[in-house]
């Protein structure tokens, strides 16, 4: 008989052990390693194996992993990642993961305990966003789906109102007008990207002008609004922002919540990783009005620090969100008793029928630490982003380039001797030295035509320290470059000097 369980459980167990030692100790050390380091060319050509027809066993398997795999990530469980957002993970949270693996549980629904794990922590960050006790929403890989799945519920119920069912005759009707959202010009991809796969376009998709704090520009939102009722356009969702990507600005939601009751239209705060601010009491009044949206979503794998991949979307009205996603089939049918008298909650509220346990680790790390434990990281990452941001404005080589009202600072190197136009060239060289010495990682973007170091903090691991050594690193390599005389003024960039593991 052929089976994938192991032919000695024992030994299988030998190694498992062994792999979770190896990991324990992986996280434990991390602070001593670089915070990222290149793959050497013989490691990266080793992916390019034949098929393997033949298997090599799992004590094999596990140490081409430890050879060629672990070594190598993008860095992000270090304590001076502060790219893209990236959350660094948990060790509670790895060991939910391995025993959501082992339970391997079908979350569409059913009537299971791992249900219920989900409906619970549904609850709970429902509660946590003020939103009403019987709010509706689901588990997801990432923000951008959770996102979707608003904007998909925020079409089909403003369709409805207009008239027409989107879900039974589409969008190509004729005579119809066209459906169009807004969302300020620092609105994430994920804004165009869900305007093409639901059908609007586009250019369906209004990028209102941000103000000088990069929130969105309120006249210029009416403004828009009316142009389109006057062209017989149909405005249907407007896309506040709790903490844009770039600068970590906050729409003022508020307005947005009044404004949209007034004008009928639909209003989704894209919370990817602000909308967790509303834990901290001192942070609260930043995303006020977060409570008052008709949809949020928000990730759990950022400012709750958990692995990779979990995020939520929260609809105020359940009767809506079943209403765009509910579908029949004969073999979804729910008996009175046995295994599927649960249901099939989780399917009728977004794409996905077949859905792994992700709820664990959520449930499992809330009861392990606490809501106030999340609290007070937060205002940690916060007050860490807002120390760096005083180095960058006070220190005569930097440039604070935005404000930063969370945990996201934008800054560069700027010494009176060098020439404006060389300091983009310079900026991005000085992020990949410092990337490429292991020093630290934070991420590049461009303000208003002008290059910048960006730090965004959701790194549970940072100490006070490591953004004094990331601004001292700048300085440092931006002398050197500007010695050599090369990147600077646009010549070939030097080799890159490495630094030892794990220093700066």
């Amino acid at each position: 008989m052929t089976t994938l369980d192991p032919a000695d459980w024992d030994a299988f167990a030998t190694l498992a052990h062994r792999m979770v030692d190896d990991m324990l100790g992986h996280l434990r050390t991390v602070r001593d390693r670089p915070a990222w380091q290149p793959m050497p060319p013989d490691v990266r050509a080793s992916f390019h194996e034949p098929v393997p027809w033949e298997g090599e066993g799992a004590e094999q398997a596990y140490e081409d992993f430890v050879r060629t795999v672990l070594p190598y990530p993008n860095g992000n469980l270090h304590p001076r990642f502060w790219g893209w957002v990236h959350g660094g993970g948990t060790p509670l949270g790895m060991m939910a993961d391995m025993l959501a693996s082992g339970l391997n549980a079908h979350l569409a629904g059913f009537n299971q305990a791992p249900a219920l794990v989900e409906h619970e922590v549904i609850r709970w960050l429902a509660e946590l966003m003020g939103m009403p006790d019987d709010a509706s929403g689901v588990l997801v890989g990432g923000a951008t789906m959770a996102n979707v799945l608003g904007l998909a519920v925020a079409r089909h119920a403003k369709a409805r109102d207009a008239g027409f069912d989107v879900r039974e005759e589409g969008l190509q009707g004729t005579g119809r007008p066209r459906l169009m959202l807004y969302g300020s010009a620092e609105t994430h991809a994920w804004a165009n990207k869900a305007a093409e796969l639901l059908g609007l376009g586009r250019a369906s998709f209004r990028q209102i002008p941000v103000d000088d704090a990069y929130q969105i520009d309120v006249a210029a939102l009416e403004a828009a609004v009316s142009a389109d009722r006057a062209a017989g356009h149909l405005p249907f969702c407007v896309i506040g922002t709790a903490g844009t990507v770039n600068t970590g600005a906050t729409d003022d939601l508020e307005w947005l919540a009044r404004y949209c009751r007034a004008q009928h239209l639909w209003f989704h705060v894209d919370g990817a990783f602000g909308a967790l601010a509303r834990l901290s009491p001192a942070l609260r009044p930043i995303v006020a009005g977060i409570e008052q949206a008709d949809s949020v979503s928000f990730d759990l794998h950022k400012w709750m620090y958990l692995p990779f991949e979990v995020a939520c979307v929260l609809v105020r009205d359940p009767a809506v969100h079943h209403a765009a996603f509910a579908a029949t089939a004969s073999y979804l049918a729910v008996p009175a008793r046995g295994v599927a008298a649960g249901g099939f909650p989780f399917a009728e509220r977004g794409m996905d029928l077949t859905r792994n346990f992700k709820a664990l680790k959520v449930w499992m790390s809330m009861k392990a630490h606490g809501v106030l434990a999340y609290t007070a990281l937060i205002e940690q990452n916060v007050a860490d982003a807002q120390y760096l941001a005083a180095l960058a404005a006070t220190d005569p080589d930097l440039e604070l380039l935005a404000p930063a009202p969370l945990n996201v600072v934008c800054f560069r190197y700027a010494p009176a001797d060098v020439a404006p136009e060389h300091l983009d060239a310079l900026n991005a060289e000085i992020l990949i030295r410092v990337q490429g010495d292991g020093i630290a990682v934070p991420s590049g973007t461009r303000l208003r035509g002008r290059y910048a170091i960006r730090v965004a903090n959701v790194n549970h691991r940072s100490r006070r320290e490591d953004f004094g050594i990331l601004a001292e690193a700048v300085k440092r390599i931006g002398r050197e470059i500007v010695a050599s005389g090369r990147p600077a003024t646009g010549g070939p960039s030097p080799e890159t000097p490495r630094t030892q593991p794990g220093r700066a």
